[in-house]
């Protein structure tokens, strides 16, 4: 068993390395998802008509006391 893994190991060392799509493409498609997120983030930040209302100064009111 060992030697049958041995030979198949030693053959795939040495078979020739093709470019898969990872090679070929991976940065590619690193970059694209990159800009596609950049881009809708920005427009989400800048247009989207969100109010952001960080800080709760001004907005939280106390509830009546009841006793």
């Amino acid at each position: 068993l060992a030697r049958g893994i041995q030979r198949t190991a030693i053959r795939q060392a040495h078979r020739k390395h093709e470019p898969d799509f990872h090679d070929k493409y991976g940065n590619l498609v690193l970059l694209g998802g990159a800009a596609v997120f950049t881009v809708v983030w920005g427009y989400v930040l800048t247009q989207a008509g969100i109010e952001w209302g960080l800080s709760p100064v001004g907005r939280v009111t106390p509830k009546e006391w009841r006793e």
